[in-house]
């Protein structure tokens, strides 16, 4: 700095000598316009410059500054960005392509997670949803309905079984060919009940223990001059147990599983019973019905009139 203050000159190049006198013009940008009006202000602007330079040590000859100052006037180092077209966005693309291939990159995985998220969460399972229930209904449960009523057909006792069950059947595998699954399925497990009731045998005896009643009459509701008669009884498998049984009350319309139930028999019925019982305390003839494997419906010993009480 010493020696650029006594005028020893800074070898600086030309170029970048009239590139700082431009940056320095353009810094008073409003000074450099009013300066440039006419050649006697534009030589005292180049004057100005001069003493600014020395006063920073710098001895800049004088056609350099001149130079400087036609720089600023031709707008030499001045960057002009180009106008909006189709080649600036090209440039700019390229310019940014890294940037933009991360953004692009992470684009198309997350476009790629979803897909196999979607293809693996909803996608897949509906296919296999679709392909179990049209196997269901086009082998598992025609087979499964088919079968079952082969075991009627080998087990059935009487024709009205046999009968019940085709129906049931016949149903089951016209619901599968209309698709209606939920109906398929409850005629396959309408037949696997049958199935059951067909299979099990046991003796419907009235019930005559200390302390319960054996029978019971009642007025019925719709005809006040009328009287319905009822046996207590249970059904008794060969091992001696009582089963509970599906028996539809006639008062309520509802099916309740009960392990005792009252069956409506005739008055001549009941009165015979009631005479027996009075006797000796003890029914001799307690056994009223018969149900043997092979059937549905109880084989009866006495008159009954078809009706059944589960609470009394």
């Amino acid at each position: 700095m010493a020696a650029a203050a006594k005028g020893v000159q800074v070898p600086f190049d030309d170029v970048m000598l009239s590139m700082d006198v431009v940056d320095m013009l353009r810094q008073d940008q409003r000074i450099a316009e009013r300066e440039l009006d006419d050649d006697t202000r534009r030589k005292q602007l180049i004057d100005r410059l001069r003493e600014v330079y020395r006063g920073q040590g710098i001895e800049v000859p004088d056609h350099i500054l001149e130079e400087g100052v036609r720089a600023l006037e031709e707008r030499r180092f001045v960057y002009d960005p180009p106008g909006a077209n189709f080649s600036v966005m090209l440039a700019r693309l390229y310019v940014t392509r890294s940037t933009l291939g991360r953004w692009i990159g992470g684009g198309l995985l997350a476009l790629a997670l979803i897909g196999i998220g979607w293809q693996a969460l909803v996608v897949r399972p509906r296919a296999e949803r679709e392909t179990a229930s049209r196997i269901e209904m086009s082998e598992t449960l025609p087979r499964e309905l088919n079968a079952l009523y082969a075991t009627f057909e080998k087990e059935a006792k009487a024709p009205a079984v046999l009968e019940q069950a085709k129906n049931i059947r016949d149903a089951g595998l016209a619901s599968t060919v209309a698709g209606q699954a939920e109906a398929a399925r409850k005629s396959a497990q309408a037949l696997r009940l049958l199935q059951q009731e067909m299979r099990l045998a046991y003796n419907i005896k009235i019930i005559s223990r200390p302390g319960e009643s054996s029978g019971l009459w009642r007025i019925p509701k719709v005809n006040p001059d009328a009287r319905n008669y009822y046996l207590i009884v249970e059904a008794v498998d060969e091992r001696g147990e009582v089963l509970e049984r599906p028996i539809m009350n006639e008062e309520t319309g509802q099916r309740e599983p009960v392990k005792k139930w009252a069956a409506r028999v005739s008055k001549t019925v009941f009165e015979a019973v009631q005479a027996d019982k009075r006797n000796d305390g003890i029914i001799q003839n307690a056994v009223i019905g018969v149900k043997s494997v092979g059937e549905i419906d109880p084989r009866w010993t006495v008159d009954v009139q078809g009706g059944a009480l589960t609470r009394w």
